[in-house]
């Protein structure tokens, strides 16, 4: 995220950075000595005014690094966090109930800015917060809002796992490409190359992804014969519905 900020124009001068590891460990650093970064929270200068407040942590790191930050709520930041699982009333419980909260989903091919996160906003927050949240957040890729904070645990069911969904099945066709007697070295990339290429078809096309599933299909042909098992009434789209549906349920309780 932070080499998308750089990318998209904001100054290293503008950021500081609360590593324990030390700048040696972030990637970000490389190429940008005015960027400070910090061992911990109480080294912050006693007169920095922050505008954005960008949690990053494990979440169950959470509950100890996130009172450390409460003495800056007196300059009204917005807080923006990537934590999943933590809902807006955790960072209230430890930041006060006036804290400008914006919640974001994001999922893993951010790192390379094609990620897609979900966010959702405190009350509190103003418009102008608002719009500074959406624009560090398509620093990795697309953004959606959705008002009904409720939603976020099938959005992480959907988008933030929906990776390992994709991930499974690269590697499961390359199973079964070797299981046809593909050598494992070819399976393997035509397995990765069809699910990279197919995401990237489905990315620029814009007929849907039931047209473009139709469009593959000949009558009686070898790709209808394949889905006739991935959808039959025990096949893929059930399978899914199951996943996602014990994704949402997980992420509830993990919100607890």
């Amino acid at each position: 995220m932070v080499e998308g900020w750089f990318k998209r124009g904001l100054n290293p001068v503008d950021i500081l950075i609360i590593e324990p590891a030390g700048r040696t460990s972030l990637a970000c650093c490389a190429g940008h000595p005015a960027l400070t970064v910090l061992p911990k929270a109480q080294d912050i200068p006693s007169d920095f005014k922050p505008d954005v407040i960008v949690f990053a942590v494990k979440p169950q790191l959470a509950p100890d690094v996130v009172p450390q930050y409460a003495h800056f709520m007196r300059y009204h930041p917005v807080t923006l966090s990537i934590l999943a699982g933590k809902q807006i009333s955790f960072f209230k419980q430890h930041l006060g109930a006036d804290a400008a909260v914006v919640r974001a989903m994001p999922n893993t091919p951010a790192a390379i800015g094609k990620g897609i996160s979900v966010l959702t906003a405190a009350p509190e927050v103003s418009p102008i917060q608002r719009q500074i949240c959406d624009k560090l957040m398509t620093a990795a890729g697309q953004v959606a809002w959705v008002d009904n904070e409720a939603l976020m645990d099938a959005v992480t069911a959907v988008s933030g796992s929906g990776p390992a969904y994709v991930f499974l099945l690269a590697e499961v066709l390359a199973e079964a490409g070797r299981a046809a007697g593909l050598p494992p070295d070819l399976a393997e990339q035509l397995a990765r190359a069809t699910v990279a290429g197919s995401g990237a078809l489905l990315e620029q096309a814009a007929d849907s992804a039931a047209v473009l599933r139709q469009n593959v299909t000949s009558p009686n042909g070898t790709t209808a014969a394949a889905l006739s098992v991935l959808m039959a009434d025990d096949g893929m789209r059930q399978l899914l519905t199951r996943a996602v549906a014990a994704a949402t349920a997980r992420s509830r309780e993990l919100s607890k």
